[in-house]
């Protein structure tokens, strides 16, 4: 993760940051395959986001990497 990925994470607390918000909207957007994160599939952006907002901010941080990666390497 880049630091300004951390930095992210660490200003937006309570919520996810707008960059990763569209991120991950575009990730789900018609989505058939899962994206794995911690072992758990999640085929809908709120579905995620919702998680993610569960998780302490390091373990965020992980699980948004891990999503992040797979939209990277093109996992659809």
């Amino acid at each position: 993760m880049s630091e300004t990925d951390s930095e992210i994470v660490e200003a937006e607390g309570d919520d996810l940051s707008r960059p990763q918000k569209r991120l991950l909207k575009r990730l789900y957007n018609g989505r058939t395959v899962p994206v794995m994160a911690d072992e758990r599939p999640f085929l809908r952006y709120k579905d995620a986001a919702r998680y993610l907002l569960s998780l302490d901010l390091d373990a965020r941080a992980a699980a948004y990497a891990q999503m992040k990666a797979q939209a990277r390497d093109g996992v659809r």
